[in-house]
């Protein structure tokens, strides 16, 4: 009988700890989750404290004060390792974890590390396809999308009053177009309690092209991130995986646009903690709450984000850091290369902290992250692009020595300065061969206003324009990649412009001038047919006679 008593304070501790752990934070009873290592320490240091403070041992350590006829006295040594001996089980555990944290560590796996994900190197003309048309270009940033999203959302009286729009929208292929989507969420907890026998009643759609947003009203989604004990879509598939690592919760839409959750499921590959990787998904209907596990092999079709691109950017830099081994990494640093990464300021603690980012493309039903690869010793171009893809984690490497995404947005502001529009993350695009950046320019309210598109090889060439297609159709005309002969068109027209800037460029051994005028409008010419035209200048005043889109007389 003396002995339960003296457990309860343990019993009472593991109850609380697993309250906390499992039910709050659902973490997963696995040995390769951290996590779940912190519970069993936690829970058997407190069990142990709890019960000797029960048995009235107040203090752990060298010294304890003991009554004995009103007089305190030290104890010996003896007493320390009795109770050194009784923490013995927390100890452990911490010292274990701390070990196997270590022995997974890269410098005793570099060449593991470096295998976790497979890259094959291809060709980027033939890896994406002629610029796709601009309806397959992933333009839009989460920031423009949320505007769009809740602009939508607030001219519907019953549904603002209700829910917000979530913060976290996804990136994914619908019907052979990029689109991003996003659920409502509950706009609280008493939001939640009244409306939780019906659930969420829709979500909200994006389109990058037109950029229009658009709300589609669904069956009530009771199982979602923002609802609470048992609605939670999080703690919904934990209670039927307790047993399974698994985060990424994000929503998407199938093809015929019913709503679902999806969760990747990781898995480690060195050791118990490190070298973490994707070996699945388990997609839920947020309707029913049915669900299902799925291996990579057998992920739906429809199923966009699985493998989510910071993980493939670390994986990457894995790979292209540790390839040569742990110690290269550090001290010779030969053929050590990284994706992309810029400085964000934490204002938490006053610091920088780096971080990778990267750009969609759609491509063949599916999404695929690229980013720039550049050298670790760092500076403002790129040796290669990665383009890999979010649902079976395939990675292609193309090498290409250009630009990186920052010295792109840097140029295309720069073309609209006195505006001062902000431009966002590019995405890639193949243009008659030519690897380009396309691009959005906003104002400081966040407004899209302009698109621009630079070349990857030449930064200096950017073009922009108020829509997609426009800003493509005098990219190529700057590029002369849509002519394949010069014969002149009986029509004859006059014009008069200014310059605004002039660009030389190489195409088949013929140099040819491209006269941008302040309007925009750009007039091209062979440079060995007008030698006048050599020395013009921006600013010049010139009369053109254009014989179809070609210049066949110039007078200043």
């Amino acid at each position: 009988m003396k002995k339960l008593v003296s457990l309860w304070p343990a019993l009472i501790v593991i109850l609380v700890n697993s309250f906390i752990f499992f039910f709050v934070l659902c973490i997963p009873i696995n040995l390769h989750a951290e996590d779940f290592w912190i519970y069993l320490i936690i829970t058997s240091f407190f069990s142990i404290l709890f019960c000797r403070i029960v048995r009235g041992i107040t203090n752990f350590g060298n010294i304890v004060i003991t009554k004995v006829s009103g007089q305190g006295r030290v104890r010996d040594m003896s007493e320390f390792k009795v109770q050194f001996k009784a923490y013995l089980v927390p100890i452990i555990l911490l010292v274990l974890m701390v070990a196997i944290n270590i022995f997974g560590d890269p410098i005793f796996h570099a060449k593991t590390y470096s295998q976790i994900l497979p890259i094959v190197e291809t060709d980027f003309a033939s890896d994406i396809p002629e610029s796709m048309g601009t309806d397959s270009i992933a333009l839009m940033d989460t920031a423009s999308a949320k505007k769009l999203g809740d602009r939508e959302i607030g001219s519907l009286s019953k549904v603002v009053s209700q829910y917000n729009v979530s913060d976290d929208y996804s990136q994914i292929d619908f019907k052979g177009k990029p689109i991003k989507v996003a659920a409502l969420d509950y706009a609280g907890f008493f939001k939640w309690f009244n409306n939780r026998s019906s659930g969420v009643c829709g979500y909200v759609t994006v389109d990058p092209v037109s950029m229009s947003a658009s709300y589609v009203e669904s069956k009530g989604m009771k199982y979602v991130p923002s609802g609470y004990l048992f609605d939670d879509a999080y703690r919904h598939i934990w209670l039927k995986y307790p047993t399974t690592m698994f985060g990424n919760l994000h929503f998407e839409i199938d093809e015929s646009g019913a709503p679902y959750y999806v969760a990747s499921v990781y898995s480690r590959t060195v050791g118990l903690f490190g070298g973490q990787t994707v070996s699945g998904c388990i997609v839920m209907d947020p309707v029913t709450g049915e669900m299902n596990k799925y291996s990579v092999s057998e992920i739906p079709r429809w199923v966009d984000n699985v493998f989510d691109g910071t993980l493939l950017c670390e994986q990457y830099n894995w790979y292209g850091t540790l390839h040569n081994g742990f110690w290269n990494s550090i001290i010779g640093m030969k053929d050590c290369k990284r994706v992309t990464s810029y400085s964000s300021y934490n204002d938490t603690d006053d610091s920088y902290v780096t971080k990778s980012d990267f750009g969609y493309v759609a491509k063949d039903g599916d999404i695929w992250i690229y980013t720039g690869i550049t050298s670790v010793n760092g500076d403002s171009s790129n040796i290669g692009f990665l383009l890999a893809n979010e649902r079976t984690g395939e990675a292609h490497y193309f090498p290409i020595a250009g630009a990186d995404e920052w010295s792109a947005m840097a140029a295309a502001e720069g073309e609209v300065q006195e505006k001062g529009y902000q431009a966002s993350f590019p995405s890639l695009i193949n243009v008659s061969g030519n690897s380009t950046y396309i691009m959005v320019l906003k104002d400081a309210s966040g407004l899209v206003k302009l698109y621009a598109a630079v070349n990857v090889e030449q930064y200096n060439l950017v073009t922009t324009a108020t829509t997609q297609a426009e800003c493509l159709a005098k990219y190529k005309e700057m590029l002369g990649v849509e002519e394949t002969k010069e014969e002149p068109s009986e029509e004859v027209t006059t014009v008069e412009i200014v310059i605004s800037d002039i660009k030389y460029i190489d195409i088949d051994g013929n140099t040819y001038i491209y006269l941008i005028a302040d309007n925009g409008n750009i007039y091209k010419a062979r440079a060995a047919s007008h030698e006048n035209m050599l020395l013009l200048k921006a600013g010049d005043s010139v009369k053109l006679e254009m014989t179809g889109n070609i210049i066949t007389k110039c007078e200043k």
